[in-house]
């Protein structure tokens, strides 16, 4: 596909900054998104966390998500994108610039305004999204906690499309680790991932009941992880 942006017109600003979600880059790309791309027609999105590692199918988190998505659900029926730091990413253009390029970690930042800003800019974007894909899928389920899970359920403030988040609120208050820095803990926990495949069998009527999903060792590779 052509580039979203041509390399002759790449800003030269680092993507490696606080000021990442500012970068003209990032914020022309997102643009695209909303206003160019035409999303697949599919039976279900799924909504996932950006990744440290890029690209992001290829990195640990994603893979076990995968392994949740794709027990339920054949990929023809599925559209994963990708949202948080990167803003919005429908993640088979996860290897194009600026989506594979950025290095800052939205839970590294301690900015006050630059995280309020984020969640303001990313629930946006997310509404208009939503609204531009109402007719693309049928059900809708988006897997994350901490900043980014606010981001989703202001978005969902702004329009009457549906969306199931998960994992479930009683299960994330069960599992919070008031010791740790990030007290929601992992998404890769077996609980979360219970509370996701069961999201995707209630909207899809699949049956989780001989599925097994086992505890996954901790990747570190979430971008939400830190926040």
């Amino acid at each position: 596909m052509t580039p979203i942006i041509p390399e002759n017109e790449r800003s030269d600003k680092p993507l490696d900054t606080d000021e990442l979600i500012y970068h003209p880059d990032m914020m022309r790309a997102n643009e695209w998104i909303l206003d160019e791309y035409e999303a697949p027609e599919r039976d279900v999105c799924i909504f996932v966390p950006c990744s440290k590692k890029k690209p992001y199918h290829e990195s640990p988190s994603h893979k076990i998500f995968d392994k949740v998505i794709f027990s339920l659900l054949d990929p023809e029926d599925v559209h994963i994108v990708v949202f948080g730091t990167c803003g919005i990413t429908p993640r088979e253009l996860d290897m194009e610039y600026p989506f594979m390029d950025y290095k800052f970690i939205m839970g590294k930042c301690n900015v006050a305004a630059v995280k309020r800003d984020f969640i303001k800019m990313e629930s946006e974007r997310l509404a208009s999204y939503l609204e531009k894909t109402r007719n693309k899928y049928k059900h809708r389920i988006a897997y994350c906690i901490g900043d980014f899970r606010m981001a989703m359920e202001k978005a969902l403030e702004m329009t009457d499309v549906q969306v199931t988040i998960a994992p479930k609120q009683e299960t994330i208050q069960e599992n919070l680790q008031l010791d740790k820095k990030f007290i929601y803990g992992s998404l890769n926990q077996k609980s979360y991932l219970r509370d996701f495949a069961d999201a995707i069998a209630a909207a899809t009527g699949s049956n989780t009941q001989d599925m097994d999903v086992s505890e996954e060792k901790d990747t570190d590779d979430n971008d939400w992880f830190r926040l």
